[in-house]
């Protein structure tokens, strides 16, 4: 059917995708406790199928159920995701299934994280608490102030130079000047250490 299919034959195609079918379904019970209707899921679980169908290439050397169980837990892993962002109500930690041992998923566990390595942030920190330090010993005053709004060091939301110029009253261009004025006093200041 495989080679049928990559002829160009939509009837082998569908045979696939027919005879895949009991796949979605195991599938699908996977998430049968997340509350959501099971008929929907068992949809985008086929879209899952189709896809996987489409784009499976033997000659990879996997097996198209193989496969076929990751695209058709990944459309139905993105559906969860959508759901939660469209209701942020849901609590991350609440259940939505289980897994192959029978434990149980929480969104906690399917959802990616965009925040930092908390390692990470604490030396970045540490970083810029040492730098808020050293400023007041090499800048002048106005340096300090636009290094630490270009840079957001207090509140990590950096500032362009042309909100920093309507912020002080003056000209975008002498912003420039006095923040490349106090990057390589600062660079000559570092250089020392």
């Amino acid at each position: 059917m495989l080679q049928q299919m990559q002829g160009g034959s939509l009837e082998a195609r569908n045979t696939l995708i027919i005879h895949n079918m009991r796949l979605v379904a195991h599938i699908a019970k996977k998430y049968q406790n997340t509350e959501e209707d099971m008929e929907e899921m068992i949809s985008i679980g086929t879209i899952g199928l189709i896809k996987a169908v489409m784009t499976f290439q033997p000659q990879k050397g996997s097996r198209l159920s193989t496969y076929a169980a990751r695209c058709i837990d990944n459309e139905l892993l993105m559906h969860l995701r959508n759901r939660r962002k469209s209701a942020r109500e849901v609590s991350i930690y609440e259940p939505i299934g289980t897994d192959k041992e029978g434990n149980q998923i929480n969104f906690m566990d399917i959802i990616e994280s965009d925040e930092p390595d908390v390692i990470e942030r604490m030396d970045k920190n540490s970083k810029i608490g040492q730098l808020q330090k050293l400023l007041p010993k090499i800048l002048s005053d106005r340096e300090r102030e636009i290094i630490i709004l270009r840079y957001g060091l207090l509140d990590d939301q950096p500032v362009t130079q042309k909100q920093i110029a309507g912020r002080l009253g003056i000209s975008r261009s002498y912003v420039s000047r006095i923040e490349k004025r106090a990057l390589e006093k600062m660079r000559a200041c570092l250089e020392c250490f």
